[in-house]
């Protein structure tokens, strides 16, 4: 102790200034690591929770697409079924005993054809929303790519 007390004193004061100065210095740097450290678990929990996010809308998004596909299956047998009457009224057409049976399954052709053209139109705004929903999804699935990287880079951080 002595020793150091002399070797101190022996020390002129631009030098202990220059010694201070340094102190100074890397306690500074030290004080910036330590809030830079004490917000990083913060950014890691955010992004941690950003990422489920993502990935709940994704999941969110790929039953609506089953969802739509479901409907769209509904709309085709709907299709079907209205074709199969049309046939069946065109058959009942050939052998009519008067003007009004035959105006009836006329009209019935007629709605079964308005019927189809309804189901197709559904079909059609259907297979534009799955086509929204997947540009949608695949969006958030490049967004979660990059904050998967940015996460694993601050997890690197904070383990430091």
């Amino acid at each position: 102790m002595a020793k150091e007390k002399k070797e101190t004193a022996d020390l002129t004061v631009e030098e202990r200034l220059k010694a201070l100065y340094q102190l100074q210095s890397l306690l500074s740097e030290i004080d910036k690591i330590k809030t830079l450290r004490g917000e990083l678990p913060l950014e890691v929990k955010d992004l941690e929770d950003e990422v489920a996010g993502l990935e709940t809308r994704i999941a969110n998004l790929d039953n609506d697409i089953k969802d739509i596909n479901f409907k769209i299956g509904r709309h085709k047998s709907d299709i079907d079924l209205a074709q199969g009457q049309m046939k069946k009224y065109q058959d009942q057409q050939n052998s009519v005993r008067n003007n009004r049976e035959y105006d009836s399954l006329t009209k019935e052709i007629e709605y079964s054809e308005l019927d189809n053209q309804l189901n197709d139109k559904k079909i059609r705004e259907a297979q534009e929303n799955i086509e929204r929903i997947t540009r949608e999804a695949d969006s958030y699935t490049l967004l979660i790519g990059d904050r998967r990287e940015d996460l694993n880079l601050k997890k690197k951080s904070e383990r430091l």
